[in-house]
């Protein structure tokens, strides 16, 4: 059965969640190989990634990637890639690959 899977990039910059990427694929075939095609996609997707913005909170500032960690140790970062998902029309529970860039560098494998 074929499904749309995604690679998710999360730009950090100095501390701060400052925004997402993501690129989608529809592929077939057991999750193990859907996430390493994520994975071996990982380098070349994300020149090629739609961009979409990081929530603010009240007074414009961004979230700083520790509390990001806290949403995501609860399984609750889903929740900030919903513009994403709606995006690439997925179903709930998308199977996704995230890969943090950090100050400008691809943290493949982390």
């Amino acid at each position: 059965m074929n499904e749309i899977i995604l690679n998710i990039y999360l730009i950090i910059n100095n501390g701060y969640v400052v925004g997402f990427r993501a690129v989608g694929y529809e592929k077939e075939g057991g999750d193990d190989n859907k996430i390493s095609f994520l994975k071996s996609k990982v380098e070349d997707d994300f020149s090629k990634a739609f961009h979409f913005d990081a929530p603010v909170n009240k007074k414009g500032k961004f979230m700083k990637y520790p509390k990001f960690a806290k949403l995501e140790k609860q399984g609750m970062q889903y929740q900030l890639f919903e513009e994403i998902f709606e995006k690439f029309e997925v179903l709930q529970n998308p199977l996704v690959c995230v890969t943090p860039v950090v100050d400008g560098k691809i943290l493949a494998g982390a």
